[in-house]
């Protein structure tokens, strides 16, 4: 794989507060609720409502936001490409995690059903 490092660095420093208008406006442009996007950030993440809020508000970088993170012990499930990276060969940690979210939220706006979205298994 190519070296990501500067790539890696960039995603680490991003503020969290930047993106998120850019989640719902994706999500609800097609036709899902911020209320979804939410469930699929806690699932992710354990952050709830108010913790997501707080993350926002206090601007903090992806790093930290991964950091105070409980990922979801299922993250590993959550495979295939996204920002022209394949998730599963992404080396670094926080990278691959910042890509964990965007896939999810990518199939939140593809129309997925919520129960693959979050990996229910039956």
């Amino acid at each position: 794989m190519n070296d990501t490092s500067h790539h890696d660095e960039r995603i680490a420093k991003m503020i969290f507060a930047s993106v998120y208008p850019h989640y719902v406006t994706k999500v609800e442009k097609k036709g899902r609720t911020k209320e979804e996007l939410h469930q699929v950030i806690e699932w992710l993440t354990g952050f709830d409502e108010n913790k997501i809020q707080k993350l926002i508000d206090d601007k903090v970088t992806f790093e930290t936001f991964f950091q105070q993170a409980n990922l979801n012990p299922n993250a590993h499930l959550i495979k295939g490409v996204i920002c022209g990276y394949r998730i599963e060969e992404i080396d670094n940690s926080l990278t691959r995690q910042a890509r964990y979210l965007d896939k999810l939220i990518d199939e939140l706006a593809k129309g997925r059903k919520m129960e693959k979205i979050l990996r229910v298994s039956k």
